[in-house]
Parts: C-alpha cells; structure tokens; sequence
C-alpha cells in the first residue's frame, strides 16, 4: 500500500547494479521499492565505483564515488550538500569502500550537512581497533543506524556503545513470490520429477560448497532423482586473484564423487525476475556457509521469505532466522548432517512443508513494499532530528582546516622512461638517453612505486603493467649463485658487471619487501618472497650502513604479511644493532652522527632504526632514530625555514663546510620518507611539518625559489646547481618525487581516516518535528 511522506528527495550511497554484488542488488532493490511505494519522492544514487572499472549505469545514479580516490569522498559529500536531499541512506560494509577499515568513507559523512541513515551489512563481534573505530565513527555521524537482526542490535548496543533509541531493526528484504508448490517451475529447468536442492550467491571458498557435495552420494543413494543447483558467478575478487580455480575444484570434487549427473552449475549473476524461478523450483535452500560471524545472509533472507525449506550451518543469522522450526541447522563443515537433514526432509512432506508455511508467513513482514515503508519511517526519524545548535550549517573552511592539497599525480614521464626491458636511468632533458641504458636502482625503486600507487588507488591496471616489468628486470638481474644483484645493465642488454653495489642490495630487498608486504597481485608476493629468502642472509656480507638501512626498511615492509618469520628477524637485529655501533663509534655531542661525514641518501639511516626501534622493540633504536632524524632536519633547514638539502659537492665533513649545491631529489625524498615514519612513531607535528617542507623542496620553495617538477609530465629535474636548475629529467630525479608524492598522499590518506570527531559537530539527537 502506497503512503505519503514529508520527504521530497532521498538519497543512496552505496555500490550499485550493474556492479556484480550482494550490497549492490539490495542498494538497487531498496531504491526500487521506496521511488515504487513514494512515488512523489525523487530518490537518486551516489555508486561507488571499483578502480579502473566503469559501468554503463542506470539513470538513478546522478554521481560516481571512486573507490580508492580519497577526495573522490569529499566532492560526493559536496554533491549531496547541494543536492537539496532530505536524508541520505548509506549502506556500509567494510569492503566497498576505501581507505584502511573502509575508512574513507567517513571523509564524505564529517563533510554532510544532511542526516544520514546508515545501514550496517557486517557487524564484528571481535573488530580490530581500525574497524571498531570506523564503525564507532560512522555510527556517531549517523541520524539512525538500521540492522537486520537481534544480534546485530545487541553488539552495537554492548561493543560499540550504541544507544537502543538510534537503532532501527529492519529485516533484509525479499521480493514478493506466492506460496506456490516448487513442480509448477521444474519443468523450465528440466528438472520435473527431481527433487531440486539449491544454494545460491557469489562463490567462494567460504561457502562450504563442497561439503554439500561430499553429502551428495549419501542422499541419491536414497532418492536417486535428487539434482544439486549450485547458482552464482565466482566472486568477482576472487576470479581477479584465481580466476575460475575454485569452481573448477568443485567440478572436479562432483566428478570424483561420481554425482556429476545430480549437480547443475549456473556460472552468472541472474536477475531478480530470474532467481525468482530458481527459488520457485527449489525444495529445500542450503546454506552451508563456513563462517558463523555472519550477522546478515540476503540469500538466506530471500530463500526463508519465499518459502523455502532452508538447512544451514549456524551462523548468526541463520541461527536467529530458522529459530523455533523454521529451519534446520547443521554443525559446520559436516556432510553427514548434511546428508542426513535432506534425506529426512526429503522424507517427510508433511514437515518440510509445514516448516515452508511458517517461513512464508514470517516472510511477509519481509517482502520489500513493507521493507520500504519501514525504512521511510526510520527517514522521517532521522529528518526530525537535529543538532544540538539547531541545525548543521555548511560550513566554508579555513585553509589551515582543509586537507592539505597535493600536485597532481602523472606518470607519463615514467612511461617515457620505460621500454619493455625497465626503466632507464637518465634524460637528456626530457628525452630518455638510451646510451647510459638501465640499473636495478632505478628500477627497485620503480616497483617500489607501483606499490605506492596500488595503496592510494592511482592507475590500479597501468600500475600493476609496470611494476611486472619492474619486476622482471630485478628477477634478471639476480645472481642464484652468489645471492647479489647486478646493477648496470647497457642499452644492449648487455650487464656491464658480475656484482652490483651494497646500496643495490639494499634496494631490491626493500622493494621485494614492499611487494610481500603491500602488492595486490599474490603472484608477485609469492615471487618477491622467494627471491628476498634468497637474497636476504647475503646483505649481512654488505658493508654499507644505507645499504643495510635500505634492507632493514625492506624487512619492516615484509613484516607486515610474515611478521613470524625467525630467519628475518634474526636479520633485523644484526644489522640494528651495527647500525647502533656505528653511532656509538662516531657521535658526540656536537656530532650526533654514524659517520664522520653526512653524504647521500642520509635520512635513511635514523628511518631504518625508528622502524626497527618502534616494530622491534628496541628503545634504545627508536631514541638513536629520532635524535638523528631530528639533528639532520634542522641541519637542512634553512634560516628562512625552507628545506635545504645538503650539497652533493662536498658533502658535510665533520669539521668542515657543509656543502649547499648541489642539491638532489634524493635527499628531499629519504628525508619526507623518514619524517613521516617519525609522524607516525610519535604523533609530533613537527615532523609532519618537516616532511612537507621536503615536498615543498620540489615545489620551488627551495634556495632558488624554482620548480623543479614538470607538471605536464610528472618528471622531475635532476637537481639544484647554484645558479639554475639541472634541466634533466633522469630516473631517479623522476622517481624521487613521485615517490615523495605518492607517501605523502598515503600519509594524507591514513590522517584523513583517523581525523578525531570534529568537537562542533556532536552526535545527531532527536527533538521535535522541524520544517523542510
């Protein structure tokens, strides 16, 4: 029954059709059935978008959110500001949207100046602190917060603090089907005369297809005309990581248990009016789900309220859902159970469809007519709140408020740089200069980048094009012998030497680090992970402290996905400990330094030992990390404020003149890259201030006041002579800036996800009813 509303305009935010996924169709469904019961409310859709993916979206959808694109966030909220929309209905589940925890997505809810309904897909009982603090966020910045189960309802209440008077219980919706007898369909499948068992939904492992399977044998030993439908595409993140290798193990599981003639694989995402038929032809619905922390199953919701004779394992939804004989559960992972409920439901009509009418009957409060009302009522709520000062003005901020706007991010010169073997060292101005052919340096630190651009969402595609070639180089220039990299490689192909430098050592470690511990592509981890066990024990050979620092910022990256590994650890502490030597053997008090001179790349020593200091637990690392760090930063500022690099012409001897030119990219960037590492040990701004001084170094606010960036191409110039700037645009001049850049929008990125609770904008509370 259609209704009236004061609404006038709803908004949506959340993934949409024609995107293949379960929040996608119900976001669709939802929208469908609110614009279907409110005809005289416009309801339109922000999607958010997968990177480097486009869809050919229907005419809802009025903006596109990029889901990896953090400022992507910040012009949606602007969007829906301007919109005139009465409330906004946001869906959340931790995996749509970007940003650590899916984090991003409070960017766009601290920027909104309309009340916002959210409804929560996924609820953890056990959140780790970055989910508790994400959902903890949204739900604070949230008018209402809509959950489908009692459960849900309950761990908002007891883990997260929620009050009961901001959560709206609504059940999952589900189309409306009548109470038919399943014959009337089996015929369209070819299936009349079968009893038709049915799972259905994306696939993956999670699932427990297979335990099914393994129940097959036992039920057609007992009703031989029993067919198996298994109905859904494979999950599409897990056909980008393994293609179609798990459905093919369940095809193959069928064959070896001799059942393929009972199982039916539907390999598509079908449409409502289709799942309808399906659902139509099933007797009994199977959800044989692995995994209990499932707070809410749309599958599950649509098989119950259709009428179905549902078994599942008990998760939290199924649990609740098919409590007091509406539904049979089974313990996980047990094909005997399996096996045994089917063949008793199958066995007895009288219960099973006993067990289908009290399903249906409850499921009329689910279908989605009801559902959209339901929704509307927890709108109208939510319009009727306010803030406590009334209202929530848009607010127009300082620039000491906003995010700090960064250059924009090209990688064409990089490209130019790169031919099908690597990445060549140098330009001549713009123009790669073939003679002086390629280094495994520069190309470690070009994958070291296509890292860095996966992390912010950059050219996801292009990216991972590259950093394969990257790869490959570095792959061709290790030595299985001697465990050592080759560096310099000719035009020709040709390696121009039997054993790279320490520092080329160091380098590729930690770009293979960077690839266990960061790369989406598992076949490059694997990849880096066998060759940085290879090279790894061959660093303790070296004798270069950056070489050593470069490999310790490698290992610290490998420990983010392999953090048990002894061997590695083993490796840390040694070369922690010879860069504490070193220091004990060299400073003093007016010389707080490893070395009796300050060369090249110098910021990576402190940065190797605030990493091993804070990640290795070693005090007295971390304070030797920060008090070099900090003594370098000031000896590179200049009296005006500026970062100023020291020269390479000389150098900084002990006792001597600190050389001012000429200055290189390189220490611009190891000094943002260890300055922001100190950020985030410490939570001290100033060295967050320091590292955009370094960014700024690029920028022209250096000792000539010049740009050394070409911004029609992201490549960098080569340096600081005293006069001019060194008008070459070589690799790793190029790389140093884009990698500067690329850290700090990670940095920017993590800052923009952890922001506190702006004190002015409080909780929304309810007060009585106010105009449009």
């Amino acid at each position: 029954m259609r209704r009236n509303t004061a609404l006038h305009k709803i908004a949506f935010v959340a993934d949409y059709i024609p995107r293949k996924c379960g929040i996608a169709t119900f976001t669709a469904d939802l929208q469908h059935a609110v614009a279907g019961q409110y005809p005289s409310v416009e309801c339109f859709v922000c999607a958010v978008s997968e990177p480097d993916r486009s869809y050919d979206y229907p005419p809802e959808v009025r903006f596109e959110i990029e889901e990896e694109e953090p400022d992507s966030y910040r012009r949606a909220a602007d969007f829906l500001n301007f919109s005139n929309a009465d409330v906004v209905c946001l869906q959340h589940e931790y995996g749509i949207f970007g940003g650590r925890a899916g984090g991003y997505v409070l960017r766009l809810l601290r920027d909104l100046r309309i009340p916002v309904v959210t409804t929560l897909h996924t609820i953890l009982r056990e959140p780790d602190p970055d989910q508790h603090r994400v959902l903890r966020d949204i739900v604070a910045l949230s008018a209402r917060v809509v959950t489908m189960t009692e459960k849900g309802r309950c761990f908002l209440r007891d883990i997260y603090g929620v009050p009961d008077d901001k959560i709206d219980l609504i059940p999952h919706g589900i189309p409306d089907m009548p109470f038919v007898d399943p014959n009337f369909y089996k015929d369209q499948f070819g299936v009349e005369g079968k009893h038709v068992l049915l799972t259905f939904g994306l696939l993956s492992p999670n699932k427990g297809i297979e335990y099914v399977l393994r129940a097959l044998p036992q039920i057609v030993e007992v009703f031989p005309e029993t067919v198996y439908i298994v109905l859904g595409a494979t999950h599409p993140n897990l056909v980008r990581e393994q293609g179609e290798t798990y459905r093919l193990s369940l095809e193959r599981l069928a064959r070896d248990l001799g059942i393929e003639k009972h199982v039916i694989f539907y390999n598509r995402f079908v449409d409502i009016d289709e799942l309808k038929e399906f659902l139509g032809a099933a007797d009994i619905y199977i959800t044989p789900y692995l995994n209990p922390a499932q707070i809410t199953s749309g599958t599950l919701s649509y098989a119950f309220g259709c009428g179905k004779a549902v078994i599942s394992t008990p998760y939290w939804h199924a649990e609740e859902l098919l409590a007091e004989g509406r539904g049979v559960l089974v313990p996980f992972a047990d094909s005997e159970a399996i096996a045994r409920e089917v063949i008793g439901l199958l066995q007895d009509p009288t219960r099973r469809h006993a067990m289908r009418k009290r399903a249906y009957m409850l499921g009329r409060e689910m279908v989605w007519s009801h559902v959209a009302h339901m929704y509307v009522e927890s709108f109208e709520k939510a319009r009727r709140s306010r803030w406590d000062s009334g209202h929530r003005p848009l607010v127009i901020k300082t620039l000491e408020q906003k995010p700090r706007e960064l250059p924009t991010l090209r990688l064409d010169h990089l490209r130019r740089l790169t031919d099908s073997t690597g990445l060549l060292q140098h330009a001549t101005y713009a123009l790669p200069n073939y003679a002086e052919g390629y280094c495994s340096d520069d190309n470690a630190r070009a994958l070291l980048l296509t890292i860095n651009l996966e992390g912010i969402g950059h050219e996801i595609r292009e990216a991972q094009r590259l950093g394969v070639i990257y790869a490959a180089f570095l792959n061709n220039a290790f030595d299985r012998k001697t465990g050592r990299f080759r560096n310099f490689m000719g035009y020709d192909r040709q390696w121009l030497e039997e054993t790279g430098s320490d520092d080329c050592q160091g380098r590729v470690i930690w770009a293979l680090g960077a690839c266990v511990g960061r790369s989406r592509d598992n076949g490059l981890r694997m990849w880096a992970a066998g060759l940085l066990e290879r090279a790894l024990t061959t660093i303790l050979d070296t004798t270069s402290p950056r070489g050593w620092a470069f490999a310790l910022v490698g290992i610290h990256e490998y420990f983010r996905q392999l953090s048990g590994d002894r061997l590695v650890n083993q490796v840390r502490e040694t070369l922690t400990q010879r860069l504490i030597a070193l220091y004990d053997n060299t400073a003093s008090k007016d010389w707080p330094w490893f070395e009796p001179v300050v060369s090249y790349d110098n910021a990576k020593l402190p940065h190797a030992l605030i990493l091993s200091g804070r990640w290795g637990d070693n005090p007295r690392a971390f304070d030797i990390g920060l008090r070099t760090l900090r003594w370098l930063a000031e000896l590179q500022t200049a009296e005006a404020g500026h970062f100023r690099p020291i020269g390479s012409n000389g150098f900084y001897p002990r006792g001597g003149e600190c050389a001012r030119f000429d200055q290189q990219p390189i220490e611009a960037y190891s000094m943002l890259s260890a300055c922001l590492e100190a950020y985030r040990s410490t939570n001290d701004e100033y060295w967050l201030q320091k590292a955009r001084a370094a960014l700024d170094w690029f920028l022209g606010r250096n000792d000539l006041g010049m740009e050394l960036v070409d911004y029609r191409t992201g490549g960098c110039r080569d340096g600081l002579h005293v006069d001019r700037v060194n008008q070459n645009q070589g690799a790793e001049s190029t790389l140093a800036f884009l990698l500067s850049l690329t850290e700090m929008k990670l940095q920017e990125n993590l800052l923009g996800d952890l922001l506190p609770m702006d004190k002015d904008l409080p909780e929304w509370q309810p007060s009585g009813p106010s105009g449009r």
